[in-house]
């Protein structure tokens, strides 16, 4: 989260990463195209320990990371990332604005 400060939230399996920000108010996380990959709002640093679990991003998504700011190895969008129980217990870390 921008600032440092954590989220820590129950998630329902199948939902984008992206719906569960916006539904705990996740500061940082916008979702403007609503998860239709045409925006980079709900840009995420995933936590390399985590990155294998999250899966790498596809084509589109990875044209779109070159628009986020401040790209990292681990970004991904948070709309790509479908949870599963794989990722209990998942760290991310949202850019600064």
């Amino acid at each position: 989260m921008p600032g440092g400060g954590a989220v820590t939230a129950a998630v329902d399996y199948g939902q984008s990463l992206m719906e569960a920000a916006l539904a705990h108010d996740v500061p940082g996380v916008v979702g403007e195209c609503g998860g239709c990959l045409a925006c980079a709002t709900c840009h995420v640093y995933v936590d390399p320990e985590w990155a294998a679990k999250c899966g790498a991003a596809g084509e589109f998504e990875d044209a779109m990371l070159d628009l986020a700011e401040e790209r990292r190895e681990t970004s991904r969008l948070s709309c790509q990332i479908e949870v599963h129980p794989d990722l209990d217990g998942l760290v991310l870390e949202v850019p600064e604005a």
